[in-house]
């Protein structure tokens, strides 16, 4: 299944509307360039641990510092994607439980005109 499948089709294969799947996905790849950047981190305050050099150990302070804030920045986000989950669930719920729209069959909805 390609990534833009996956982030098209939630739950029931229920077509999400790309407005709204765009932004989880800009959100999925910032964690993950952050998650890269804390792997690259890692391995560089391990280097520098284990060649116990004086001014490798004084270096691996700032490096555990901007670890700990991309760890705080992930945790952000990954609150960010569930509230905005949360809301476009019970947006997509409302319309559904009005009885006001239906899938086009494109990801979208179509209104319904009520007689």
């Amino acid at each position: 299944m390609e990534e833009d499948d996956i982030f098209s089709r939630i739950g029931n294969g229920v077509q999400m509307d790309s407005k709204i799947v765009q932004p989880f996905q800009k959100s999925f790849l910032q964690v993950q360039n952050i998650l890269d950047q804390n792997r690259l981190l890692i391995n560089e305050i391990n280097q520098n641990h284990e060649s116990k050099i004086p001014d490798n150990l004084t270096r691996n302070v700032g490096l555990i510092r901007e670890l700990n804030n991309n760890i705080r920045r992930v945790v952000d986000l990954y609150a960010d994607l569930s509230n905005s989950f949360t809301k476009s669930m019970e947006i997509s719920s409302e319309g559904d439980s009005a009885g006001t729209t239906k899938s086009d069959g494109r990801g979208g909805q179509k209104r319904i005109r009520s007689n």
